[in-house]
């Protein structure tokens, strides 16, 4: 088996110091990976995200955004926030000055989701982000899903909460 290698960059999102804010890792080019490959590098980051960038032509990421994957160490997830953000930071960070857009769209699981980027005027020259640009995403309203564990356990509280007698404070609520 031939042996394959894939760039990927540590990125520290939620602060302006290094080493510190929450981590996360981003292959920056996947092109090649399959679910069970990223599944085991996730598990081997030991992050608690780790995303899969996978660069597509320049129309189709204009017209689309750029796709992206994200991975725990248990399992893919459709969205979450903070490898969003990190992921859309390390590719408005990489792009160069003047084609850097204040604006990138990642195509994630759960659909198109845009991450405004405004940069602090001081540091408006610099060539890289370190801590010195404010990222803003719009995100869809969340689904939530009950597994079927979970259904037993809202219906065994549904059934706790409404043994309580009302005190002002705490009142039965019917779940579901």
């Amino acid at each position: 088996m031939p042996v394959r290698t894939y760039e990927f960059v540590q990125v520290d999102v939620f602060t302006q110091t290094p080493l510190a804010g929450n981590p996360l890792a981003v292959f920056t080019d996947a092109r090649g990976l399959n679910d069970g490959e990223m599944q085991a590098l996730a598990r081997e980051m030991n992050l608690s995200e780790t995303t899969f960038i996978f660069p597509r032509d320049a129309a189709t990421e204009s017209r689309e955004g750029k796709k992206v994957r994200i991975f725990t160490v248990e399992e893919e997830l459709p969205f979450a926030g903070h490898p969003t953000l990190g992921t859309a930071l390390h590719l408005y960070a990489s792009e160069s000055n003047q084609k850097r857009s204040v604006e990138i769209t990642l195509d994630l699981k759960a659909g198109k989701i845009p991450v405004r980027f405004t940069a602090n005027p001081e540091n408006a020259g610099r060539n890289r982000v370190d801590g010195h640009v404010l990222g803003e995403m719009r995100q869809r309203d969340p689904k939530l899903e009950i597994r079927f564990r979970e259904k037993r356990l809202l219906a065994s509280l549904e059934s706790l909460l409404t043994k309580f007698p009302r005190n002002g404070r705490y009142s039965p609520c019917r779940l579901g």
